[in-house]
């Protein structure tokens, strides 16, 4: 709903909870920038605030200080124009509607339906595979079929901020590797500005733009790393030494998080 491409920008932004009574810092002094249109992943151990992020930038959290803005504006502002698409681990769809359905489900919660709403949704069911599974349900597709409708529902209302919080952590290595490509695909006919949040280092590597490393205790990124490989990449690219390189590099830089 939006023409535009936004760069992501967070400025010094830090989040506590309450954990028993005590203060727990979950975030401390993040600061990134993400180019307009690049893909950025966010790799750490367990419980560095990765996701805590996401929802930051999502809107659906505020931080205790800082900023985040998306090409200028506040993350709710652009939740509530549509601007906005997120998939998580679980695709989270409702059991009861088709493929279609699901998909047009953001233009329900919007309360609007542009006039060219089918078209739209047919050309992401299109474009995600599933044609041919459009008025199925959920309980009739496999797992990578759910995750395909429910990146093509985070496409619908085309957004030029994607949000992914591990949308392949549930599947099995082989079925995984195939999504990161067809990922890949639909974000390059589908352009946006992501952010994904992954514990798989190869898929990091294989997707993103720019690789984020984070630390536990309190939550805050130690590296940025480039990532140097041309688009598209084939999955031959998976074999390379070069690959491999960068992959133990960014091997090497989470151990060092985990001793810390």
């Amino acid at each position: 709903m939006t023409a535009s491409l936004p760069s992501l920008l967070i400025s010094q932004l830090e989040k506590s909870f309450s954990v028993g009574g005590k203060a727990v810092r979950a975030l401390q002094d993040i600061s990134l920038s993400c180019p307009e249109g690049s893909f950025t992943a966010l790799i750490g151990p367990s419980g560095c605030g990765k996701s805590t992020l996401l929802r930051i930038i999502a809107g659906l959290e505020s931080g205790d200080s800082g900023k985040v803005l998306v090409g200028g504006s506040m993350p709710d502002v652009l939740r509530r124009r549509g601007a906005l698409g997120v998939a998580f681990q679980d695709p989270a769809l409702l059991p009861w509607r088709s493929v279609r359905r699901n998909v047009a489900l953001p233009f329900d919660v919007l309360g609007h339906r542009p006039t060219n709403w089918r078209p739209r949704v047919d050309s992401l069911i299109r474009l995600v595979g599933l044609s041919a599974f459009a008025d199925a349900l959920p309980r009739q597709l496999s797992g990578g079929m759910r995750q395909r409708a429910s990146i093509a529902r985070a496409l619908v209302t085309n957004p030029s901020l994607l949000l992914l919080d591990e949308p392949f952590g549930a599947l099995d290595e082989i079925l995984r590797r195939s999504m990161n490509l067809e990922l890949q695909r639909i974000w390059l006919e589908q352009p946006a500005t992501a952010v994904l949040v992954t514990h798989d280092i190869e898929e990091a590597v294989f997707l993103a733009d720019q690789v984020v490393v984070m630390q536990s205790h309190p939550g805050r990124i130690t590296r940025i790393l480039p990532v140097p490989f041309p688009r598209p990449r084939p999955r031959a690219l998976m074999r390379a030494p070069e690959f491999h390189a960068l992959v133990d590099e960014l091997a090497t830089l989470l151990e060092g998080t985990q001793a810390a």
